[in-house]
């Protein structure tokens, strides 16, 4: 649902407005209380703020951890099937959060790809034809205090070379 509207949606906004604007209206990423609030143009640099309220606030007075590991969850591999294209797939394929003190404060993360991370990224799955690839961000408080640290393994395949490894399990069975 959500890539046929992205569709329909460019043909009046940038892919950076459609992004940005997608997550903050979309019920799932809302609940996380996360707000996307920033974005470049060429989607590589997203910043988003999860601001300390009633509605992620826990017993002492901190962000709930699951409301910050919830705003980090989609956005690097939503960020990375943008910028690849529609010849490849990304799948999150695992996360794990540190915590390293309570956020009392509200909290901010950046997720950034580098040109060279992007070619990389093309070249290995081009060579191996699928790959994992290994993402930290923190996440942090106003005066840059990590409050956590987020590691995500995402995945990353050539999409003719996924289509025909799901074919054959299908068959196998």
């Amino acid at each position: 649902m959500y890539k046929a509207l992205s569709n329909i949606a460019k043909k009046f906004f940038s892919e950076a407005q459609i992004f940005k604007y997608g997550f903050n209206i979309s019920p799932m990423y809302r609940r996380s209380t996360g707000k996307v609030i920033s974005i470049t143009d060429d989607l590589k640099e997203v910043k988003i703020k999860i601001p300390l309220s009633y509605k992620n606030k826990n017993y002492v007075g901190s962000i709930f951890g699951g409301s910050l590991f919830s705003a980090t969850d989609p956005i690097y591999m939503i960020q990375l099937l943008n910028i690849l294209g529609d010849n490849y797939v990304v799948w999150d394929k695992s996360s794990e959060i540190k915590f390293k003190r309570p956020a009392k404060t509200n909290a901010y993360a950046s997720f950034v790809f580098s040109d060279e991370e992007i070619e990389v990224i093309k070249q290995k799955v081009a060579d191996k034809k699928e790959i994992d690839i290994v993402k930290t961000l923190h996440i942090v408080g106003e005066n840059d205090t990590v409050f956590c640290e987020v590691s995500k393994v995402i995945y990353v395949a050539d999409k003719n070379y996924y289509r025909e490894k799901r074919k054959l399990k299908k068959q196998r069975k």
